[in-house]
């Protein structure tokens, strides 16, 4: 089975300094590193490097920006036959990550606006499609009807929070939200399953509960979207969603835990030896 994600590409310039700055203040910064990122892309390899077959629908622009996007994509294992590219810049973002690992960032989101819904289609053997909200409406809606049409699975990670058309919502099996996110769409259709993240308390999903385990956090940048990959993972491979779901905890919490080169090297095994050892919160 293969998982198919569509969404954003963004070049990350990571910023690090003590603390986030207020209005008008400038903060001397302590270093910065280039990080491939965007939701979409960062589900993706996400996914790929925790074992999926795993398919990229986006847009990338020809800039050097787009040279990174792309080589890191096919470096990671992605299939990147579906990637789009555009005559413009690529999609970049800045964060900024303080000493206590926490962040604020400012996307531009630039090629990912202009993915051409008459290209989109879904690869053969595909049985998961998931997508976010840092791609046009438009463009999530074109992928969303064509996986109903083959019979795929559809996850929405409705993030960043924006609003959901009834004809989006009527295709989705299930919602991907944090608590912030959750609580911004308030009440929704019974028709859709929701699972919202709660950082480092967890997951709530179906009424019930799961919990997170307890790690020293180097940076949370990037950690729902390892959840979420990690997630698709498991789930395209087979293994029951109450399973996938304690798999991508572990996953995302060697991740917040993690320096940026242990983080590129993150791999299953890894992941089910912290299962094994890491007591839960």
């Amino acid at each position: 089975m293969r998982l198919l994600v569509a969404g954003s590409l963004h070049l990350d310039i990571v910023v690090r300094a003590p603390h986030l700055p207020a209005l008008d203040e400038t903060v001397a910064g302590t270093g910065v590193d280039y990080v491939f990122g965007g939701k979409g892309g960062n589900q993706a390899v996400a996914a790929a490097r925790m074992g999926a077959d795993a398919a990229f629908l986006g847009r990338a622009g020809s800039d050097a920006f787009g040279t990174i996007l792309r080589a890191t994509l096919a470096d990671s294992g992605v299939d990147t036959t579906l990637l789009q590219e555009d005559d413009g810049a690529s999609g970049m973002s800045t964060a900024i990550v303080d000493d206590n690992g926490d962040y604020g960032a400012v996307i531009v989101s630039a090629a990912n606006l202009r993915i051409d819904t008459s290209r989109v289609r879904i690869p053969d053997g595909t049985s998961l499609v998931l997508l976010q909200n840092e791609i046009p409406e438009a463009v999530n809606l074109a992928v969303a009807s064509h996986a109903r049409s083959i019979g795929a699975r559809l996850w929405l990670n409705a993030a960043p929070a924006r609003p959901l058309s009834s004809a989006l919502l009527s295709l989705v099996d299930m919602l991907i939200v944090n608590r912030v996110e959750a609580a911004a769409y308030g009440a929704l259709p019974n028709s859709v399953t929701c699972l919202t993240t709660l950082g480092s308390d967890g997951v709530r999903y179906d009424g019930r509960h799961s919990p997170g385990y307890a790690v020293d956090v180097v940076s949370t940048h990037g950690a729902g979207d390892m959840f979420v990959g990690a997630l698709a993972a498991e789930v395209v491979r087979g293994e029951e969603l109450d399973t996938a779901i304690g798999f991508a905890q572990a996953a995302a919490a060697l991740h917040v835990s993690s320096s940026l080169e242990e983080r590129a090297r993150l791999a299953p095994e890894r992941v089910f030896e912290f299962m094994e050892t890491q007591p839960r919160r």
